[in-house]
């Protein structure tokens, strides 16, 4: 028989959802493609359709770097929950 049994954490947690969905908005703002098919309203002379997927950029970004540091804090969390896990047994 095994010395310690292996303590399984979940694998679908409140963190790893806000994750899921920072990574999933900036496909469907982009294949929805109705909601910014259109010229008005412009910005400084850009029609909307234009500056709209150029403003997705900076957000798309955004939210990746989001989404990783957010990865990052919960691998963190697991090594130390699994280091802690082991040393009390």
């Amino acid at each position: 028989m095994s010395e310690s049994p292996e303590v399984r954490h979940p694998v679908v947690t409140p963190v790893r959802v806000v994750i899921g969905l920072c990574l999933l908005a900036p496909f469907v703002a982009m294949l929805w493609v109705g909601s910014f098919a259109k010229t008005d309203p412009t910005f400084i002379g850009i029609p909307f359709f234009y500056w709209y997927q150029m403003l997705w950029v900076l957000v798309s970004t955004s939210l990746t770097v989001l989404a990783y540091q957010l990865w990052q804090r919960d691998q963190r969390a697991r090594r130390a929950q699994a280091q802690d896990g082991g040393a009390s047994q």
